[in-house]
This record gives structure tokens, C-alpha cells and sequence, in this order.
């Protein structure tokens, strides 16, 4: 895609109402690869300080007086490093649904992000968790729908960990999804959490929904998942993140795949 929206007039109001951060951050980047032909698929965009401190120490500062601005700042931010960084990957953005007043609205610094920064917008992902608490469903796919027509990938973080998960797919399928490690941590000596997986490759395959696995720190977790049909994986064992950087993929970590 290559055409821009013309961006949207008027602004959205929690952003207008919200006060200036008095915070910094800036970002680190993980790859997720796709073990088929051993390439990046997509970098996520995770917050850091500006130091590189862990994203902790941003996030504690988020309150319901700034998270407006700083979901907007977040989008911006991660859209222009990845551009000087020469991301030619997917951009994985985490999002705030509660920081999205209207979708339609708040969208509006993203796209003049991506204009200016010449970013595509399909390369960019916006991912959120199905555990944060909205209440219910409506807002949340109100806005990965609207994301959708302009053109973004969406994806549901953290799948299998909240209370919701099966639900909000029944009502909206995204793209992707990302299997909690939880789930994916040691899943190759667990028949239970086998099942469970085998189960959720199932159903994604028959709704036309992506499955990457998060949180892979062994080859035992890396070749039982790829046995399964999953084929984007995200983890340690590919690479951690970057500070500032496209961390590159060592070969080692396709020894015996």
C-alpha cells in the first residue's frame, strides 16, 4: 500500500484534553521470525526508558490523566525509529483500547506518522491484550475493526492468558494472535498444554487466523510448535530485543531445525 488517507480533521478528545508527558521513553525491537525460510517477519515495538531501563519503569507512570498521550506518542515514536532504523519488516505496535477515545479520531497521528516517515501502512500490526479489562468486547473490536479498513494488521496479544480470549474471537478474528507463553513455556514436555495448543492451531487454521508462539527460549518449544502448524515464533532462543536496534538472528539458532 502506498496511498495515504487524508488524515482526519478535528482530533481526538482525550488527546486534546490530556497534559504533556513528564516522562521520557524511547524503544527496543524484537524480531518475530518465520522458521519456514528463516526470516523476520516483524519487529515488535516494546517500550523502554531512555536508558534502555525495562518497560516497568515506563508504565508505572502511565495514569488515566496521560495514557491518552502517550498511547498517541507510542504509535509515533515506534513508527519513526523503526523508519530511521530501516525497518523493511512488519511494525508491531502495542496499543491501549481504553487510550482510544474514538478509533476513527485518534488514528490521526499515526497516519501523519507513517506519511512523514514514508512507513507503509500495511506493515504495521497493532496488538493488544485480551486480558486487559474493558468491561466487554464492543470497544475493543470497534477499534481492531476500524484499524482493519484502514489497512493495518491486527493482533490479540497474550492469547490463552485472560478470561475473554475465546469470546473476543468469536466476535472479531484478527489477523494474528499470540500465544501466551505460558502456554508455550516447556509445551514440548507437557501433553496437557500439547492439547491445548493443538487445539488452538485447529480453530485459528478453520477462522483464517495467523498463530505466532511468544516466549520461545528452547529448540525442543521451537521444533514441537513448528510440528504443529505454527510458523512465526517470537523469543530469547531467536533473539532478544534491541535497544534502539534490529537485533540480527545468529545461525545458531537453526542448529538441528
Amino acid at each position: 500500500m502506498t496511498d495515504f488517507p487524508t488524515a482526519l480533521t478535528g482530533g481526538c478528545k482525550g488527546c486534546k484534553e490530556s497534559p504533556a508527558l513528564d516522562f521520557e521513553f524511547e524503544f527496543a525491537y524484537q524480531p518475530i521470525v518465520d522458521v519456514r525460510d528463516r526470516s523476520v517477519f516483524a519487529h515488535e515495538a516494546l517500550v523502554r526508558g531512555v536508558n534502555g531501563e525495562g518497560a516497568l519503569t515506563v508504565l508505572s507512570r502511565v495514569d488515566d490523566t496521560n495514557r491518552y498521550r502517550f498511547d498517541q506518542l507510542c504509535r509515533t515514536r515506534a513508527i519513526s525509529t523503526a523508519a530511521r532504523l530501516g525497518m523493511a519488516s512488519y511494525l508491531s505496535i502495542n496499543f491501549l483500547p481504553n487510550a482510544v477515545y474514538r478509533p476513527e479520531m485518534c488514528i490521526r497521528s499515526t497516519l501523519e506518522a507513517a506519511k512523514a516517515n514514508n512507513f507503509p501502512l500495511d506493515r504495521l500490526i497493532f496488538e493488544t491484550v485480551e486480558s486487559e479489562q474493558l468491561g466487554n468486547n464492543k470497544h475493543l473490536t470497534n477499534i481492531l475493526r476500524e484499524y482493519r479498513e484502514f489497512g493495518f494488521k491486527t493482533a490479540i496479544d497474550d492469547f490463552g492468558a485472560g478470561h475473554s480470549g475465546l469470546t473476543l474471537l468469536a466476535d472479531f478474528q484478527p489477523d494474528l494472535i499470540k500465544l501466551d507463553m505460558a502456554l508455550v513455556r516447556n509445551v514440548h514436555l507437557d501433553r496437557a498444554r500439547q492439547a491445548i495448543v493443538r487445539g488452538v492451531v485447529t480453530m485459528c487454521k478453520d477462522l483464517n487466523v495467523t498463530v505466532i508462539a511468544e516466549g520461545i527460549e528452547h529448540t525442543g518449544e521451537r521444533d514441537f510448535l513448528a510440528n504443529c502448524g505454527i510458523y512465526l515464533m517470537q523469543g530469547y532462543w531467536f533473539a532478544k530485543p534491541a535497544f534502539q536496534a534490529l537485533p540480527p538472528i545468529d545461525a545458531s539458532v537453526w542448529q538441528n531445525a
